[in-house]
């Protein structure tokens, strides 16, 4: 049978912050799935966001249309064609959100991160800029799929710090590579197979700056469904302090005849959609 993908997402304020710097964003037909974190003064990060999200979005809508994907960037040696489209989409995401930095003042310093999911079949295509992250559920266990393109963790990495200190970290803002914060970005792009009940957490660090990995596990394992864990994991993160802006959006691969229709459904809280039978 071939696998369909349920989707459901939610962004949130969180307890502290006065505006919404995160934004996410997916078309179902195209199989594109984005989460963006921004940054910048005077709302630039909203705006970050927003340009990352659409940006992308509009590239494999765009390709739709033309029947092939314009390339942007170098090409990836060792990635699928798949993994280069989302690689061109995210060049093409970085070059808008740096050009519009660039023509006004008041955005001087716009980014973003971004981490995003290009889904076919049973491939999908995973791409990052930034410290949001994308985690795999399988078979009862998670792991990060993702790289962190920050300070802290590249300290981790080279056993400078352990994680333990990079948690308590006051250099965790710290971001290496973003949306925007050069004319040229390289993201990070990776090819996988997707199993059915196979769960992706996409998130902003909002969430994992206060839910351990393994606390995600058992809030996503224990949720009636997709809508229910994206409340409990925010609740969650609100409930251990919440200073930041809490994003998560979360697939699951599921077999379905495929006479099976799919239609959309408005999820309480917010403009987003979530696939169901």
């Amino acid at each position: 049978m071939p696998l369909v993908i349920e989707v459901a997402g939610k962004t949130d304020i969180g307890c502290v912050r006065s505006n919404n710097e995160d934004n996410f964003g997916y078309d179902s037909r195209h199989g594109i799935f984005v989460v963006c974190d921004g940054m910048g003064g005077q709302a630039a990060g909203e705006v970050g966001s927003k340009m990352g999200v659409d940006e992308v979005l509009k590239y494999f809508r765009s390709a739709a249309r033309s029947g092939h994907f314009e390339q942007a960037g170098k090409p990836l040696e060792g990635v699928s064609a798949q993994g280069n489209a989302l690689a061109s989409a995210i060049h093409r995401a970085n070059r808008t959100v740096y050009e519009a930095g660039q023509r006004q003042a008041g955005r001087a310093g716009m980014g973003s991160t971004l981490v995003a999911a290009l889904i076919k079949g049973s491939t999908v295509a995973i791409g990052n800029v930034g410290d949001s992250r994308i985690y795999l559920i399988r078979q009862g266990s998670i792991q990060q799929l993702t790289k962190d393109h920050s300070l802290v963790m590249e300290q981790v990495r080279r056993g400078y710090i352990t994680p333990e200190q990079a948690a308590r970290s006051e250099m965790q803002n710290i971001i290496l590579r973003a949306l925007g914060s050069t004319e040229n970005v390289e993201p990070d792009v990776e090819d996988m197979i997707l199993l059915p009940g196979d769960i992706l957490v996409m998130n902003s660090d909002g969430l994992t700056k206060y839910v351990r990995d393994e606390e995600i596990l058992g809030i996503v394992g224990s949720s009636p469904d997709l809508a229910g864990a994206c409340d409990a994991l925010i609740q969650a993160a609100k409930t251990a302090g919440g200073d930041d802006n809490i994003t998560c959006l979360l697939l699951k691969a599921v077999e379905r005849p495929w006479y099976k229709n799919i239609f959309h459904r408005w999820l309480p809280g917010g403009p987003r959609w979530q696939n169901s039978i």
